[in-house]
Protein backbone atom coordinates (compact mmCIF):
# COMPACT_ATOMS: atom_id res chain seq x y z
CA UNK A 1 0.00 0.00 0.00
CA UNK A 2 2.69 2.43 0.62
CA UNK A 3 4.58 1.98 -2.43
CA UNK A 4 1.34 2.32 -4.68
CA UNK A 5 0.55 5.55 -2.73
CA UNK A 6 4.31 6.47 -3.01
CA UNK A 7 3.59 6.29 -6.71
CA UNK A 8 0.71 7.96 -7.09
CA UNK A 9 2.48 10.44 -5.65
CA UNK A 10 5.55 10.67 -7.74
CA UNK A 11 3.03 10.55 -10.69
CA UNK A 12 0.45 13.53 -9.76
CA UNK A 13 3.96 15.59 -8.82
CA UNK A 14 5.44 14.69 -12.43
CA UNK A 15 2.19 15.69 -14.11
CA UNK A 16 2.51 19.06 -11.94
CA UNK A 17 6.12 19.63 -12.95
CA UNK A 18 4.59 19.23 -16.48
CA UNK A 19 2.03 21.54 -16.17
CA UNK A 20 4.34 24.10 -14.58
CA UNK A 21 6.88 23.91 -17.70
CA UNK A 22 4.09 24.30 -20.28
CA UNK A 23 2.49 27.45 -18.30
CA UNK A 24 4.51 29.98 -20.01
CA UNK A 25 3.61 28.16 -24.14
CA UNK A 26 -0.17 27.69 -23.20
CA UNK A 27 -0.31 31.73 -21.22
CA UNK A 28 1.44 33.15 -24.39
CA UNK A 29 -0.46 31.23 -26.87
CA UNK A 30 -4.08 32.06 -24.83
CA UNK A 31 -2.63 35.54 -24.63
CA UNK A 32 -1.00 36.31 -27.99
CA UNK A 33 -3.11 33.99 -30.20
CA UNK A 34 -6.75 32.96 -28.55
CA UNK A 35 -7.49 36.05 -26.88
CA UNK A 36 -6.93 38.20 -30.05
CA UNK A 37 -8.68 36.01 -32.19
CA UNK A 38 -11.54 36.01 -30.04
CA UNK A 39 -11.62 39.77 -29.45
CA UNK A 40 -11.60 40.43 -33.31
CA UNK A 41 -14.39 38.08 -33.80
CA UNK A 42 -16.36 40.23 -31.18
CA UNK A 43 -14.89 43.72 -32.51
CA UNK A 44 -16.17 42.57 -35.99
CA UNK A 45 -19.88 43.17 -34.36
CA UNK A 46 -19.16 46.68 -33.45
CA UNK A 47 -18.81 50.09 -34.06
CA UNK A 48 -15.35 51.18 -31.91
CA UNK A 49 -12.85 54.08 -33.11
CA UNK A 50 -9.75 52.35 -30.42
CA UNK A 51 -8.37 56.05 -30.20
CA UNK A 52 -11.46 56.81 -27.90
CA UNK A 53 -10.92 54.32 -25.58
CA UNK A 54 -12.80 50.92 -24.64
CA UNK A 55 -15.93 53.08 -23.67
CA UNK A 56 -16.87 53.90 -27.16
CA UNK A 57 -17.54 50.01 -27.82
CA UNK A 58 -21.01 49.52 -29.50
CA UNK A 59 -22.38 46.57 -30.46
CA UNK A 60 -24.23 47.15 -33.88
CA UNK A 61 -24.30 43.40 -35.11
CA UNK A 62 -23.81 42.50 -38.67
CA UNK A 63 -24.09 46.29 -39.83
CA UNK A 64 -19.72 45.91 -40.48
CA UNK A 65 -20.65 42.64 -42.70
CA UNK A 66 -23.25 44.68 -44.64
CA UNK A 67 -21.07 48.08 -45.28
CA UNK A 68 -18.57 46.27 -46.83
CA UNK A 69 -20.62 45.37 -49.60
CA UNK A 70 -21.59 48.77 -50.11
CA UNK A 71 -17.93 50.01 -49.62
CA UNK A 72 -16.12 50.40 -53.26
CA UNK A 73 -12.34 50.37 -51.72
CA UNK A 74 -13.25 47.02 -50.10
CA UNK A 75 -15.18 45.22 -52.78
CA UNK A 76 -12.18 46.82 -55.37
CA UNK A 77 -9.44 45.18 -52.84
CA UNK A 78 -11.43 42.40 -52.42
CA UNK A 79 -11.17 41.43 -56.14
CA UNK A 80 -7.36 42.87 -56.03
CA UNK A 81 -6.78 40.27 -54.17
CA UNK A 82 -8.64 37.24 -55.96
CA UNK A 83 -6.58 38.32 -59.23
CA UNK A 84 -3.50 38.94 -57.75
CA UNK A 85 -3.41 35.45 -55.72
CA UNK A 86 -4.61 33.81 -58.94
CA UNK A 87 -2.08 34.90 -61.42
CA UNK A 88 1.02 34.70 -58.90
CA UNK A 89 0.30 31.36 -58.04
CA UNK A 90 -0.45 30.06 -61.12
CA UNK A 91 2.54 31.96 -63.12
CA UNK A 92 4.69 31.59 -60.16
CA UNK A 93 4.36 28.03 -59.54
CA UNK A 94 4.49 26.72 -63.55
CA UNK A 95 7.66 29.20 -64.08
CA UNK A 96 9.50 28.08 -61.26
CA UNK A 97 8.63 24.23 -62.13
CA UNK A 98 9.97 24.75 -65.28
CA UNK A 99 13.10 26.51 -64.23
CA UNK A 100 13.74 23.95 -61.32
CA UNK A 101 13.50 21.16 -64.29
CA UNK A 102 16.17 23.33 -66.59
CA UNK A 103 18.30 23.64 -63.99
CA UNK A 104 18.22 20.29 -62.58
CA UNK A 105 19.12 18.70 -66.10
CA UNK A 106 20.81 21.63 -68.45
CA UNK A 107 22.25 24.15 -65.90
CA UNK A 108 26.58 23.43 -64.43
CA UNK A 109 27.02 25.21 -61.08
CA UNK A 110 23.33 24.06 -59.82
CA UNK A 111 23.66 24.69 -56.49
CA UNK A 112 25.30 28.48 -57.04
CA UNK A 113 22.93 29.49 -59.19
CA UNK A 114 19.77 28.43 -56.84
CA UNK A 115 21.63 30.40 -54.39
CA UNK A 116 21.47 33.41 -56.60
CA UNK A 117 17.99 32.63 -57.78
CA UNK A 118 16.80 32.17 -53.68
CA UNK A 119 18.64 35.81 -52.67
CA UNK A 120 15.75 37.89 -53.45
CA UNK A 121 13.89 35.35 -51.14
CA UNK A 122 15.85 36.13 -47.92
CA UNK A 123 16.28 39.70 -48.92
CA UNK A 124 14.21 42.37 -47.38
CA UNK A 125 10.57 42.96 -48.83
CA UNK A 126 11.15 46.91 -48.36
CA UNK A 127 14.42 47.26 -49.76
CA UNK A 128 13.19 44.63 -52.48
CA UNK A 129 10.51 47.38 -53.29
CA UNK A 130 12.52 50.14 -53.17
CA UNK A 131 15.43 48.60 -55.68
CA UNK A 132 12.42 47.94 -57.76
CA UNK A 133 10.61 52.07 -57.44
CA UNK A 134 13.85 53.09 -58.72
CA UNK A 135 14.62 50.90 -61.99
CA UNK A 136 11.05 51.20 -62.59
CA UNK A 137 10.77 55.12 -62.45
CA UNK A 138 8.68 56.78 -65.11
CA UNK A 139 11.22 59.61 -66.12
CA UNK A 140 14.30 58.23 -65.10
CA UNK A 141 14.41 54.85 -64.49
CA UNK A 142 17.02 52.47 -66.12
CA UNK A 143 14.06 50.09 -67.40
CA UNK A 144 12.20 53.01 -69.51
CA UNK A 145 15.16 54.36 -70.38
CA UNK A 146 16.26 50.94 -72.26
CA UNK A 147 12.69 50.61 -73.62
CA UNK A 148 13.15 54.49 -74.95
CA UNK A 149 16.52 53.55 -76.25
CA UNK A 150 14.88 50.39 -78.31
CA UNK A 151 12.47 52.87 -79.87
CA UNK A 152 9.37 52.76 -77.38
CA UNK A 153 8.46 56.20 -77.05
CA UNK A 154 5.48 55.89 -74.66
CA UNK A 155 7.28 52.81 -72.08
CA UNK A 156 4.28 52.47 -69.55
CA UNK A 157 4.22 54.05 -66.03
CA UNK A 158 4.26 51.16 -64.34
CA UNK A 159 3.54 52.02 -60.79
CA UNK A 160 2.08 55.21 -61.58
CA UNK A 161 -0.51 53.69 -64.38
CA UNK A 162 -3.87 52.69 -63.39
CA UNK A 163 -3.37 49.33 -65.47
CA UNK A 164 -0.20 48.49 -65.35
CA UNK A 165 0.59 49.29 -61.36
CA UNK A 166 -0.97 45.63 -60.25
CA UNK A 167 0.52 43.85 -63.32
CA UNK A 168 3.47 45.43 -62.05
CA UNK A 169 3.24 44.55 -58.03
CA UNK A 170 2.24 40.86 -59.18
CA UNK A 171 5.28 40.72 -61.25
CA UNK A 172 7.56 42.09 -58.46
CA UNK A 173 6.02 39.45 -55.77
CA UNK A 174 6.60 36.73 -58.43
CA UNK A 175 10.12 37.42 -59.03
CA UNK A 176 10.60 37.50 -55.40
CA UNK A 177 9.11 34.12 -54.54
CA UNK A 178 10.34 32.43 -57.65
CA UNK A 179 14.27 31.24 -55.92
CA UNK A 180 12.01 29.77 -52.98
CA UNK A 181 9.62 27.79 -54.94
CA UNK A 182 12.31 26.52 -57.38
CA UNK A 183 14.69 25.19 -54.25
CA UNK A 184 11.41 23.38 -53.25
CA UNK A 185 10.66 22.12 -56.44
CA UNK A 186 14.24 20.88 -56.95
CA UNK A 187 13.97 18.80 -54.34
CA UNK A 188 11.50 17.37 -55.24
CA UNK A 189 12.42 16.59 -58.72
CA UNK A 190 15.75 14.79 -57.20
CA UNK A 191 13.33 12.14 -55.68
CA UNK A 192 11.63 11.60 -59.22
CA UNK A 193 13.55 7.83 -60.17
CA UNK A 194 15.41 7.88 -62.82
CA UNK A 195 13.93 4.53 -64.25
CA UNK A 196 10.65 6.54 -64.99
CA UNK A 197 12.28 8.80 -67.79
CA UNK A 198 14.08 5.76 -69.07
CA UNK A 199 11.40 3.67 -69.16
CA UNK A 200 9.35 6.71 -71.27
CA UNK A 201 12.25 7.06 -73.49
CA UNK A 202 12.22 3.30 -74.55
CA UNK A 203 8.36 3.79 -75.15
CA UNK A 204 9.50 6.90 -77.68
CA UNK A 205 8.68 10.38 -75.47
CA UNK A 206 10.03 13.40 -76.59
CA UNK A 207 11.37 15.56 -73.32
CA UNK A 208 7.51 17.77 -73.54
CA UNK A 209 6.18 14.09 -72.86
CA UNK A 210 8.17 13.15 -70.65
CA UNK A 211 7.61 16.74 -68.97
CA UNK A 212 4.22 16.34 -68.90
CA UNK A 213 3.72 12.32 -68.37
CA UNK A 214 6.35 11.77 -65.88
CA UNK A 215 7.74 14.88 -63.90
CA UNK A 216 4.36 16.58 -63.50
CA UNK A 217 2.33 13.58 -62.11
CA UNK A 218 5.48 12.62 -59.92
CA UNK A 219 5.81 16.23 -58.37
CA UNK A 220 2.36 16.93 -57.59
CA UNK A 221 2.46 16.50 -53.65
CA UNK A 222 5.43 19.14 -54.32
CA UNK A 223 3.05 21.53 -56.80
CA UNK A 224 0.29 21.07 -54.13
CA UNK A 225 1.97 22.42 -51.04
CA UNK A 226 3.62 25.13 -53.09
CA UNK A 227 0.15 26.40 -54.68
CA UNK A 228 -1.23 25.90 -50.83
CA UNK A 229 1.14 27.68 -49.54
CA UNK A 230 1.50 30.73 -52.14
CA UNK A 231 -2.47 31.02 -52.05
CA UNK A 232 -2.07 31.59 -48.51
CA UNK A 233 0.95 34.08 -48.45
CA UNK A 234 -0.39 35.91 -51.82
CA UNK A 235 -4.05 36.89 -49.73
CA UNK A 236 -1.66 38.09 -46.99
CA UNK A 237 0.73 40.19 -49.06
CA UNK A 238 1.36 43.76 -47.62
CA UNK A 239 4.85 44.86 -47.64
CA UNK A 240 5.13 45.47 -51.32
CA UNK A 241 1.55 47.21 -51.87
CA UNK A 242 2.13 49.79 -48.52
CA UNK A 243 6.58 50.36 -49.48
CA UNK A 244 6.06 50.91 -53.52
CA UNK A 245 2.15 52.05 -54.02
CA UNK A 246 -0.24 52.75 -50.79
CA UNK A 247 -2.32 50.93 -52.62
CA UNK A 248 -2.73 53.22 -54.91
CA UNK A 249 -3.42 55.15 -57.82
CA UNK A 250 -6.54 54.77 -56.43
CA UNK A 251 -7.51 51.77 -56.31
CA UNK A 252 -6.15 50.03 -58.46
CA UNK A 253 -3.01 47.78 -55.87
CA UNK A 254 -5.32 48.11 -53.05
CA UNK A 255 -5.74 44.58 -51.80
CA UNK A 256 -7.50 43.02 -48.65
CA UNK A 257 -4.39 42.97 -46.12
CA UNK A 258 -3.98 46.55 -47.17
CA UNK A 259 -8.09 47.40 -46.87
CA UNK A 260 -7.21 46.15 -42.76
CA UNK A 261 -4.65 48.09 -42.09
CA UNK A 262 -6.10 51.26 -43.93
CA UNK A 263 -9.29 50.87 -41.72
CA UNK A 264 -7.67 49.60 -38.39
CA UNK A 265 -4.68 52.34 -38.66
CA UNK A 266 -5.83 55.34 -40.99
CA UNK A 267 -9.21 55.91 -40.01
CA UNK A 268 -9.52 54.07 -36.48
CA UNK A 269 -12.70 51.99 -37.90
CA UNK A 270 -11.71 48.95 -35.86
CA UNK A 271 -15.22 47.01 -36.41
CA UNK A 272 -14.51 47.50 -40.18
CA UNK A 273 -11.29 46.05 -40.44
CA UNK A 274 -12.01 42.98 -38.00
CA UNK A 275 -15.00 42.24 -40.29
CA UNK A 276 -12.83 42.39 -43.06
CA UNK A 277 -10.18 40.53 -41.62
CA UNK A 278 -12.37 38.10 -40.61
CA UNK A 279 -13.54 37.97 -44.37
CA UNK A 280 -10.42 37.20 -45.41
CA UNK A 281 -9.74 34.76 -43.23
CA UNK A 282 -12.95 32.82 -43.96
CA UNK A 283 -11.81 33.18 -47.90
CA UNK A 284 -8.40 31.67 -47.33
CA UNK A 285 -9.90 28.86 -45.05
CA UNK A 286 -12.82 27.83 -47.92
CA UNK A 287 -10.19 28.12 -50.83
CA UNK A 288 -7.29 25.86 -48.69
CA UNK A 289 -10.31 23.53 -47.96
CA UNK A 290 -11.66 23.13 -51.38
CA UNK A 291 -7.52 22.17 -52.28
CA UNK A 292 -7.23 19.57 -49.94
CA UNK A 293 -10.27 17.78 -51.07
CA UNK A 294 -9.56 18.40 -54.62
CA UNK A 295 -6.06 17.34 -54.30
CA UNK A 296 -7.68 13.60 -54.73
CA UNK A 297 -8.20 14.10 -58.22
CA UNK A 298 -4.78 14.73 -59.17
CA UNK A 299 -2.08 14.45 -56.16
CA UNK A 300 0.02 11.45 -56.50
CA UNK A 301 1.74 10.68 -53.99
CA UNK A 302 2.70 7.30 -54.77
Amino acid sequence: MRNRSKKATLDRDENLWGWFFLLPSVAGFLIFYVFPLLFSLFLSFCQWDFASGFSTIKLVGAENYKNLLSDVWFTDSFKNSVIFTFVAVIVGTALALILAEIINKQVYFKNAFKTVMFLPYISSAVAVAIVWMVMLQPSFGPVNGFLQSIGIQNPPKWLGDLKWALPTVTMIYIWQQLGYKIIVFAAGLSGIPKDLYEAAEIDGANVVQKFFNVTVPMISPTTFFLVTMGIISSFKVFDQINVMTQGGPGTATTVLAYYIYRAAFQFYQMGAACSSAWVMFILIFVVTIVQWHGQKKWVSYE
